[in-house]
Formats: structure tokens, sequence, C-alpha cells
């Protein structure tokens, strides 16, 4: 093999290794953005969540002040 036909083999196999290094990148991207969307939906709620127990626990801590007036 001469060494034009070396660097024609080298060069596919560099091109095969990118091509398929950008489409595990690829994969890792969507995954990552999957998870940084559940982790937002997630964080979202529990934002919620803990606005309403507040809500609740003053409208509670009111209810009693109320009653002790």
């Amino acid at each position: 093999m001469g060494i034009q036909e070396e660097l024609k083999t080298l060069s596919d196999k560099i091109k095969q290794y990118r091509d398929e290094l950008e489409q595990e990148w690829d994969k890792f991207r969507n995954r990552f953005d999957q998870v940084m969307d559940g982790a937002n939906d997630a964080s979202q709620e529990a934002r919620q969540t803990a606005k309403k127990v507040g809500e609740e626990l003053k409208t509670g801590y009111e209810n009693i002040r109320n009653k002790m007036k």
C-alpha cells in the first residue's frame, strides 16, 4: 500500500470517527435536553406546591388569630 492510499484510508477513518462522534453527541444532547426539561418541570411544580402550602399556612394562622380576638 502506498503512502497516498494510507493517507486516504486514514482520512476515511477519521471522517467515520467524526461522524460517529457527531451521532453520539446528538444523542447526548437530546437526552440532556430531556433531563433538563424534566428538571425544570419538577422545579416549577415544587415552587407551586411550596407557594400553595405557604398560602394555606398563612390562611390557617389568620383564622386562628381572628378566632383569638
